[in-house]
């Protein structure tokens, strides 16, 4: 009897920044690399003889957790990928509620008539689900193997051991990151001896899916964004300026309105899509400016003003404007997002901290200077 333990990655940035991330590729956030090593200290001791993965990112990223401590190699198996989303990969998931509800409702309820440009079906990723599993299942008889997927291919594949029909795939609920199923194989076939396992995990990392990526969910926390229209929203961009001024610095001497909507100006002006509002629904809860050809050449982009409302703050939103940027500018090619933070500003700085940024210099501005934060957000694993 082979065993197989069938494992969904980390928490990825699709994850965190409330994009829909199926065969794009991202990166493990920091809390995904804890997750991480909490699964290789779940499997301390256990052996393993053979490590695949699906060929993106994050997977192969959390495969690492089983094969490098052993020395094994791992085998990439482009069969074991996520859904296909088609026109919908890295489109935040608030702007497919807010233009696609319907569609979107099938798809979080796993409806097999679901298919949007250029994707998959859940018939289609089941298939390749069920013959990559039984593949290696055949290849490593009597052996033990780790395979790494992702949640909605996991559950395709687990319906089908299962016995239950392709419409009843919800039935099984999405694993969180990290879960953990054991699958068993003999003679050809492959029954689940148990899904969903998150034990190695702390109670503070398993959110419940249902209440994260139901639409109800996304409803209360899911961002989209929209080019702001300058200058005819001119008012409300100075009104964010002059508040992101008082929380950074304490005070308003040496604010300058005019001066910001002049720069903004000019960034719209490279291409609509440098000065965004972000909206949950139709309420506008922040702003994300971008410049992009400030440092172009060093592979830096530049972000001159990141905000969310007062009232919206501690609420998980502000990484989704994060992601917006990391993922606007890796397109582009770019290595490092940098943006500037009033050394006085304690919750900003704690906020870019959290979601890996550091200090690399100073710059003049603000009341005096202002600290030079970056990150990395070159794909590397």
């Amino acid at each position: 009897m082979s065993t197989i333990y069938l494992i969904r990655h980390g928490q990825a940035e699709g994850n965190l920044y409330r994009r829909c991330h199926s065969w794009h590729n991202g990166l493990l956030t920091l809390k995904g690399r804890e997750q991480v090593k909490a699964l290789e200290k779940r499997f301390d001791g256990v052996h393993f003889d053979a490590v695949y993965s699906s060929d993106l990112y994050r997977a192969m990223s959390t495969a690492g957790a089983i094969y490098r401590p052993r020395g094994l190699t791992l085998r990439v198996d482009p069969g074991l990928r996520e859904i296909d989303a088609g026109v919908w990969e890295d489109v935040p998931w608030g702007q497919l509620l807010y233009d696609h509800r319907e569609s979107l409702t099938a798809f979080l309820n796993c409806d097999p008539s679901w298919q949007v440009e250029g994707s998959e079906t859940f018939s289609h990723v089941r298939q390749r689900m069920v013959a990559s599993l039984t593949r290696i299942a055949a290849a490593h008889p009597d052996q033990t193997v780790a395979v790494v997927s992702h949640g909605c291919a996991i559950r395709a594949g687990l319906s089908a051991f299962l016995g239950l029909e392709p419409e009843q795939m919800c039935q099984i609920p999405l694993g969180n990151n990290t879960s953990v199923a054991r699958l068993e194989a003999e003679n050809g076939q492959i029954r689940v001896y148990y899904y969903n396992d998150e034990s190695h995990l702390p109670n503070s990392d398993i959110p419940k899916a249902s209440i994260s990526y139901g639409i109800a969910g996304m409803e209360r926390n899911a961002l989209r964004f929209r080019p702001l229209l300058l200058p005819q929203e001119k008012e409300q961009y100075i009104a964010a300026r002059r508040d992101g001024w008082q929380a950074s610095h304490g005070m308003m001497d040496g604010f300058d309105g005019e001066k910001f909507l002049a720069v903004a100006e000019q960034n719209s002006a490279q291409n609509e899509n440098c000065v965004l509002l972000a909206l949950l629904g139709d309420t506008p809860v922040g702003m994300l400016q971008m410049d992009w050809r400030q440092e172009a050449e060093q592979q830096i982009g530049r972000v001159p003003f990141f905000y969310v409302a007062p009232e919206f703050r501690s609420k998980g939103l502000g990484v989704q404007l994060l992601g917006q940027a990391v993922c606007t500018y890796r397109a582009m090619g770019r290595q490092l997002l940098r943006l500037r933070c009033a050394p006085e500003n304690e919750r900003a700085k704690k906020f870019y901290h959290s979601h890996g940024f550091c200090k690399v210099g100073e710059e003049p501005g603000g009341i005096g200077h202002l600290d030079i934060m970056e990150k990395y957000i070159g794909l590397a694993l």
